[in-house]
């Protein structure tokens, strides 16, 4: 065979080989240094994302803690334009801003000022500074009556964006928005609320139990009522005892599980032949109720003792022989004796406290009649309402006339009946129900008391009156890079 043409071809085949190894080695470099770079530029990614939603943080927190809303003397609501959205001020939308890039266009400059500063700044990633700057853009605005005050509140929706960047080889740019609200919200959402977060914050048994009825439905005293939307709620455990006592409705408490209530263990629902026919809801936090306002000024700390005698000499009362009328105004330590009936005409009573004893009964007559209790100079552990004697008789079964507020820590005693309705607000005081019969309402306090088989009914109709302000939440976050 003649292998003289084939002289060479070994050399060909090297550096054919070599030519691609050589491609092969090339590759492979450019892809690890791609890989890298991806890597790095996910990681400044990031790192600015992070700074982002650390602007967007520092922003809500300002706006939390050390912001005041709109509508006090130094900062009218007169200044905007609340019926467009966003809201504008002088025809501009309303703009706080960090972000040199967005102008400001706040009111009132001590606010942009703090806001300026609390909205920005940097962090530190490795060798690595994350930038960041926010500003905050007034979506809604509206001033809203809060239950328990005289005082109207302002609530708004803010949209916050904030910018995080790094500037150096490689630059990273990222955008983090977020909605930020705050809504009003029915104050009497339960049958009865217990702000303690104990065990035992709720107590029902006896054959106690709840559920509801619309009071635009009662007729000549004929109520209607359903086995459901009887819901209660507490930040610590119910307790519920002896069959059948019932809660036709769910209970909400930030707690878990079901079991034995401990200090240490405080779980949501103790069970001791108690059924709750709509389960358990878990709250994400606590429910804070802020006390309502104390009377200003407040009523005097004289007794008004009404028995059989008239009563004469107590400004704003009518009647004798055991029959009493009072008008709106401010009484001291007021005391129903001996079968005494005192009326009540819509209005507003700031009253230092209220006592039945033996058959002294309450009459509602018309309403809303509201009845401030300030409990000044009464003992510790003492009640300052006491309706346990003759109860309380408010013949319309609606429960918006006639209602208590109570901003201090004593206790509260009510009965039930058959035209027993009212509502109680006194979210620092433990108050309970006794007498058997019924309870057309709601009531929010500390720690609630139910073993005389008092059966509570929810009116429906509360869910659109009486507002307090709930806490506020963030909501549509989005984000992008640059």
């Amino acid at each position: 065979m003649n292998r003289a043409k084939e002289r060479g071809v070994a050399l060909i085949l090297t550096l054919i080989l070599l030519l691609v190894l050589s491609v092969m080695a090339v590759s492979l470099m450019f892809l690890s240094q791609t890989e890298t770079w991806s890597s790095m530029n996910y990681r400044l990614m990031s790192q600015a994302r992070y700074g982002a939603e650390a602007g967007l943080n520092k922003a809500a927190n300002f706006l939390l803690n050390s912001y005041t809303p709109p509508g006090g003397a130094g900062d009218p609501l007169s200044n905007y334009t609340m019926t467009a959205s966003p809201v504008t001020y002088s025809g501009n939308p309303v703009v706080l801003s960090a972000n040199s890039g967005v102008p400001s266009n706040y009111p009132v400059s001590s606010v942009q000022s703090s806001f300026s500063t609390a909205g920005q700044g940097s962090l530190q990633a490795g060798n690595t500074t994350v930038n960041y700057a926010a500003y905050a853009t007034t979506l809604s605005m509206e001033q809203v009556s809060v239950y328990g005050s005289t005082t109207p509140a302002t609530i708004q929706t803010w949209l916050i964006t904030s910018d995080g960047s790094i500037s150096g080889l490689r630059n990273a740019q990222v955008e983090v928005s977020a909605i930020m609200e705050r809504q009003a919200t029915p104050v009497f959402n339960y049958v009865a609320f217990a702000t303690s977060g104990g065990c035992s914050a709720l107590t029902f048994g006896g054959g106690g139990i709840t559920d509801s009825y619309d009071s635009s439905t009662v007729v000549n005293g004929t109520v209607k009522t359903q086995p459901s939307d009887g819901n209660v709620g507490t930040n610590g455990n119910l307790s519920t005892t002896g069959n059948p006592t019932t809660i036709n409705g769910s209970l909400s408490t930030p707690r878990t599980g079901v079991g034995t209530c401990k200090k240490s263990n405080v779980t949501a629902w103790t069970d001791n032949q108690g059924t709750v026919t709509g389960g358990l809801v878990e709250l994400p936090q606590p429910i804070n109720y802020p006390p309502p306002d104390v009377p200003n000024p407040p009523p005097p700390t004289s007794n008004v003792i009404l028995n059989n005698g008239n009563c004469s000499g107590v400004s704003g009362c009518t009647g004798n022989a055991g029959v009493y009328t009072f008008a709106p105004g401010s009484y001291g330590n007021v005391s129903l004796n001996g079968g005494a009936i005192l009326h009540l005409v819509a209005g507003t009573y700031n009253i230092n406290s209220l006592i039945e004893s033996g058959q002294g009964t309450l009459v509602i007559d018309s309403g809303p009649v509201t009845l401030n209790i300030a409990g000044n100079n009464i003992g510790s552990g003492t009640a300052v309402v006491d309706l346990t004697g003759g109860g309380v008789t408010n013949a319309s079964l609606i429960p918006m006339n006639f209602q208590i507020l109570y901003a201090g820590s004593n206790t509260i005693k009510l009965k039930g009946g058959a035209q027993a309705s009212g509502l109680l607000y006194a979210p620092n005081a433990s108050f309970s129900f006794s007498g058997g019969g019924n309870w057309y309402g709601a009531a929010i306090g500390q720690v609630l008391t139910d073993l005389g088989g008092v059966a509570v009914h929810y009116d429906r109709r509360l869910q659109s009156q009486g507002f307090t302000i709930g806490n506020y939440f963030l909501s549509s976050f989005t984000w992008k890079k640059y």
